[in-house]
């Protein structure tokens, strides 16, 4: 019997314990269920759900120049955030194809946090370092700290619960140091649901402790754990990228439709010229989601699609969806094809089934 070359997170006894489904997920054992996606789905959407993050990588970047550097390495404005606030971003390479998609947390005037993808943490760092600068220092803690991502309307009232102060919780796309029972938080207004939520960062050794007091508290607030599946049903209701599936170097982040997220005013990032131009062009493809429209099997990662009859592209994401009742996805079709109300047929298993373009998100609250 050979060993697994995974990689486990400090959680990983937790979740065996909680009785989890543990599966390969970008190089580590990750929960994908406890009990099941749609119960865990639910929680999320109607209390409070929580996920073991820790696999995501943590990457601090520090020293004299480090927002002007970071400003060069990503499409979105650094300088323009204030002491902690946070952005989404990308990493380009220089044909403008997406590396990886992250959050960077300014902690302070000249030192980040940047949280990556756990499958593109080391290509994200050999990519930084390559284009390292005199006087930045670039850490990889990923290894000696963990994350819990806490999602769900009744989050507030949890957090108040171990916390105190409501006030002192930061509000959206903002992070905050905290201290609870002496272990050293920080603690961002930040998510991947399309709920109200908070992403916690913390020392390795404490992850059992913090996972402990969380499904404790909780259980007031109807808490559940969460594993991978509730979190790539939750972010594609709200047509959410998913690195590796609808993201990839391959493509860019116009035809992603998340031009938004890059500040064409900065006068030089890595990938600057080619994004610049395939916005004065057009994208000739576009990150559309869609629904289908019948009963049937959920549409799957690379399950073709057409349109009038023809194979116009793949599906890049898709599911059941827990909140809405039927198969939704994503897709990159030419953009001639890529109009809200599109009909479109997706293949599954041989069959063609009824599909359409529908606008973002495919889930809205009530």
């Amino acid at each position: 019997m050979t060993e697994t070359a995974e990689k486990k997170t400090p959680l990983y006894d937790e979740h065996v314990r909680c009785g989890a489904k543990v599966v390969p997920f970008g190089g580590w054992l990750m929960p994908v269920q406890y009990t099941s996606i749609s119960d865990e789905h639910q929680a999320v959407r109607k209390n409070v759900g929580m996920f073991d993050i820790s696999h995501m990588g943590q990457l601090i970047v520090s020293g004299a120049g480090a927002a002007a550097w970071l400003n060069r390495m990503l499409t979105n404005n650094v300088e323009k955030l204030e002491i902690g606030g946070s952005q989404y971003t990308f990493l380009l390479n220089e044909a403008g194809g997406m590396i990886d998609d992250l959050i960077v947390y300014r902690l302070e005037p000249e030192l980040f946090l940047l949280v990556v993808n756990a499958s593109r943490t080391d290509e994200d760092l050999a990519w930084l370092q390559q284009h390292l600068e005199p006087g930045i220092a670039l850490h990889n803690r990923s290894a000696d700290f963990g994350a819990l991502a806490v999602q769900g309307p009744r989050v507030t009232e949890l957090l108040c619960a171990m916390l105190g102060n409501a006030t002192s919780i930061p509000t959206r796309n903002q992070i905050a140091p905290f201290e609870y029972q002496q272990i050293p938080l920080q603690i961002a207004r930040t998510g991947y649901t399309g709920e109200d939520g908070v992403e916690i960062f913390f020392r390795a050794r404490d992850a059992s402790k913090l996972w402990n007091a969380f499904l404790t508290e909780g259980a007031h607030f109807g808490l559940r754990p969460c594993g991978l599946g509730a979190r790539d049903t939750l972010r594609l209701e709200m047509c959410y990228p998913l690195n590796g599936s609808d993201l990839s170097p391959e493509h860019n982040p116009m035809e992603a439709g998340l031009g938004f997220f890059v500040d064409l005013s900065k006068s030089d990032f890595v990938g600057r010229a080619e994004i610049a131009r395939a916005k004065a062009n057009g994208p000739s493809r576009r990150l559309v989601p869609f629904r289908m429209r019948t009963k049937g099997p959920p549409p799957r990662p690379h399950y073709p699609v057409y349109a009038g009859g023809e194979r116009v592209g793949e599906v890049a994401s898709g599911t059941l969806s827990p909140s809405l009742g039927y198969g939704i996805g994503m897709a990159y079709l030419p953009t001639a094809q890529a109009k809200i109300g599109t009909e479109l047929e997706i293949e599954i298993r041989g069959q063609k089934f009824p599909a359409s373009i529908e606008k973002k998100p495919l889930y809205k609250k009530s």
